[in-house]
């Protein structure tokens, strides 16, 4: 098993890292220009965004696939192959003719970028040592964020000095390079034992999953905070981009930098789960996040980018923290538990647009931070009462364990 600090484990994180970049960065690369394609398409704010609710929407969906496939069929193989494919689509999607074409390629990239994230904490999770974990996962998902900062940057500012196509021809490039890196540095799978593939097996083991109530939570955890985190950034395009702030495209690129907090937030995750239980961990960022949201609410730039920079350390820390409890807490099938997780998790981003444009309509973005509270404050409730769960287990396995050791003991 790979150990904390040695060189397998940086090659190894290293490696997911800058796949995570990849993925992410060609998932949100265009969410700062939705403006200017609505403009130019003569989209409504809900039509334009499915311009990448339909790549999360099928990426997704594709999890459900690649976690059974990748439990008979290897890790690293598929993870490779998807990422390929994902690379060609975005070279492709630089030669994109109209808006339709446009949704079609980003509906099958959003297909190919799934393998990553569906296998990367299962893989995770068996060549490393438990404590190893914890923190790969945590640098893991920062890579998310970096990659979405780095993707949203290449469409901001590519895109308005050059137009879309060679955003998607510049990030297709950097696709390249990142995958040739990936090959190079990931370890060879040493511990992962496969299973037969069979169709029952496989809705099996999900449906075990469906049932498992410490799973079901943090799926819906999962799913709800994404479906309210990233549909505020597509929204507050918008705000920005009209009057009083008249900010271009590649001002509104520049607004996710803010994701660098949740990038920290991420990286320290596990430490923090070492003082905290990962159920208040993920109870303390999703109150940070309905704190960041209010502070939006402040009408000046600064407050806004405040606000922002808070909900991003909010919602990547319940995120990390989510997305491990998974981990530890699917005693098989761990590919498939992670998989489920994120599928939840993107059908909550391809989803959030639904639920916030009529808050968005009626009441513009103070309607939105309304909308995002309720929710939010659906899921802190959830938190607390998955705290309740794991204390109430963790007591009844420490109970069992003192049963168990007074009856090994000499008479």
């Amino acid at each position: 098993m790979i150990e904390s600090g040695s060189r397998a484990f940086w090659r190894g994180t290293l490696a997911m890292y800058i796949g995570s970049f990849m993925v992410f960065a060609n998932v949100w690369m265009p969410q700062p220009l939705l403006p200017v394609i609505a403009q130019q398409f003569e989209l409504t704010t809900l039509q334009v965004s499915t311009s990448f609710s339909v790549t999360t929407l099928m990426l997704g969906l594709s999890l459900l696939v690649y976690g059974p496939v990748s439990d008979a069929l290897g890790r690293k193989g598929i993870i490779l192959l998807t990422m390929t494919g994902a690379m060609a689509t975005t070279f492709l999607l630089s030669q994109a003719g109209n808006f339709q074409e446009l949704l079609l390629l980003r509906a099958l990239q959003g297909f190919f970028l799934g393998g990553l994230p569906a296998i990367a904490i299962a893989y995770l999770g068996e060549e490393y040592r438990p404590d190893a974990v914890i923190m790969a996962v945590g640098l893991y998902i920062s890579g998310n964020t970096l990659g979405g900062i780095g993707g949203r940057l290449i469409g901001g500012f590519v895109g308005e000095w050059m137009g879309l196509s060679w955003s998607f021809g510049l990030m297709g490039t950097i696709s390249l390079l990142c995958l040739l890196i990936f090959m190079y540095l990931l370890p060879r799978p040493q511990h992962f034992s496969p299973k037969p593939l069979r169709l029952g097996t496989a809705f099996k083991d999900l449906g075990a999953h469906l049932r498992n109530p410490l799973l079901l939570t943090c799926f819906m955890i999962g799913g709800l905070n994404f479906f309210i985190f990233i549909n505020q950034y597509s929204y507050i395009t918008f705000v920005l981009k009209s009057e009083p702030y008249s900010l271009s495209s590649k001002y509104i690129g520049l607004l996710f930098l803010t994701y660098l907090t949740g990038t920290f937030g991420s990286a320290i995750s596990g430490r923090i789960a070492k003082r905290l239980s990962q159920p208040v961990c993920i109870a303390l960022g999703t109150s940070i996040l309905m704190l960041g949201s209010a502070v939006t609410l402040i009408p000046s730039i600064s407050a806004i980018i405040t606000g922002l920079l808070i909900n991003c350390f909010g919602f990547f820390l319940a995120h990390s923290s989510a997305s491990s409890l998974v981990n530890a807490k699917a005693t098989t099938a761990k590919a498939s538990a992670s998989s489920l997780y994120l599928t939840f998790y993107y059908l909550g981003a391809s989803t959030g647009s639904l639920y916030l444009d009529p808050f968005w309509q009626h009441f513009g973005w103070t309607g939105v931070v309304a909308g995002s509270w309720i929710v939010l404050s659906v899921v802190l409730v959830a938190a607390l009462l998955l705290y309740r769960k794991t204390e109430r287990h963790m007591k009844t396995g420490q109970q069992k364990k003192e049963s168990d050791t007074f009856q090994l003991l000499p008479e």
